[in-house]
């Protein structure tokens, strides 16, 4: 899964699309890179950033989505949105997937929409939003509280007929350094929930901050631990750098079907 932010603010200042040209030039590099899907977002989530409205959102989303559909329609484009409005008009607009991290946990409508939009769900875990959610690190026992938060959800999508959810462990979102590694090593608890797992660990501070550089410099780090996510059963890698994770996930198959 390929990112493509269309923000101003992004963490990793380098994934920011200035115009349409820009957004798609990196989806056509990206699809040539060996992406299966690209992830569409309008609205940053790095630590510290505020929320912004639906409509806003949209402005920024729905111009590139649609030149990104027009332009590679053989292209799964999933997008990232807590918002059920901006959800609808993805779909509307060519949108084959949702991501969402906040779960349905910062817009009422959204689990209660996702079921009729029939595409599949990415649904995260973050407590609280990403203003304040590293201020909300205390957890008693991290895996334990990720299920007792992603469960409810999967049984509530069920039963109203979502066939597809994937399930993001959230690394970054409200945990620490610590927290992710931990996160990390125990990944395989979470195939309990018998989902599919999404890892997004791309150029995040738990990779440069312990080896003391910046997101620019977190490729190689970025490398190691998707192969790390997949030996513990991640399904989609989400990423900056496509051609690296291909390579990754290449290698991968090849180490376990030989």
């Amino acid at each position: 899964m390929g990112i493509i932010n269309l923000t101003p603010d992004s963490f990793y200042a380098a994934s920011r699309q200035a115009d349409i040209d820009d957004s798609l030039a990196t989806a056509g590099r990206m699809i040539a890179e060996g992406a299966d899907i690209l992830d569409l977002g309008a609205m940053s989530s790095r630590p510290g950033a505020e929320l912004i409205g639906t409509e806003e959102e949209q402005d920024r989303l729905l111009p590139n989505l649609e030149a990104i559909v027009e332009t590679y329609p053989e292209a799964i484009i999933s997008v990232d949105t807590i918002y059920a409005a901006t959800a609808k008009a993805a779909v509307s607009a060519g949108a084959r997937m949702i991501n969402d991290i906040s779960a349905g946990n910062l817009d009422d409508e959204m689990l209660s929409t996702i079921p009729r939009l029939g595409v599949p769900y990415v649904m995260m875990h973050m407590r609280g939003t990403p203003k304040d959610m590293q201020e909300q690190t205390n957890y008693e026992d991290l895996l334990t509280e990720i299920v007792d938060f992603l469960a409810p959800r999967i049984e509530q999508l069920t039963e109203d007929g979502q066939l597809d959810i994937i399930i993001d462990p959230g690394f970054g979102f409200g945990k620490t350094v610590h927290q992710n590694y931990e996160l990390l090593n125990r990944l395989q608890e979470l195939h309990l929930l018998d989902r599919p797992l999404l890892a997004g660990l791309s150029r995040k501070s738990m990779i440069w901050k312990p080896l003391g550089t910046r997101p620019e410099g977190a490729l190689n780090g970025s490398t190691a631990l998707h192969m790390a996510a997949l030996e513990r059963g991640a399904s989609i890698l989400r990423v900056h750098d496509v051609a690296p994770a291909r390579e990754v996930v290449e290698l991968f198959m090849l180490l376990h079907h030989t």
